[in-house]
């Protein structure tokens, strides 16, 4: 499974109030339904999620995070923080500053 699809679905459980189903992890993560599956089978396999039997339709999952789930979202967070501060170490605050601004423009112009 990629890394990346991976990290994705442990930081929509990791933001959710309560366990999902597949479905509400497909549309949380961008992906269909059998691939939102697979990822959560993975995960699962990884100690990194639990699935459990829906109480309210015995039909159907819910998934939750773990605690080494929400380890690895540390880790990775960890990581992609210091790879931002390093390749920030040579700007000038100034720099830094217009490149803020200019990220937040773009991702404000994003399509939704």
């Amino acid at each position: 499974m990629h890394a990346g699809a991976r990290i994705r679905l442990l930081e929509a459980l990791a933001g959710a109030e309560a366990r999902w189903g597949i479905s509400e992890i497909a549309d949380a993560i961008g992906v269909d339904q059998p691939r939102a599956s697979r990822l959560v089978a993975d995960a699962a396999s990884r100690g990194l999620v639990t699935r459990d039997v829906d109480p309210k339709d015995a039909r159907k999952s819910v998934v939750a995070i773990t605690d080494a789930g929400r380890e690895l979202l540390t880790q990775v967070h960890a990581g992609r923080r210091s790879a931002v501060e390093q390749a920030l170490a040579d700007f000038t605050a100034e720099d830094a500053a217009t490149l803020a601004a200019l990220l937040s423009r773009f991702a404000a112009a994003w399509p939704r």
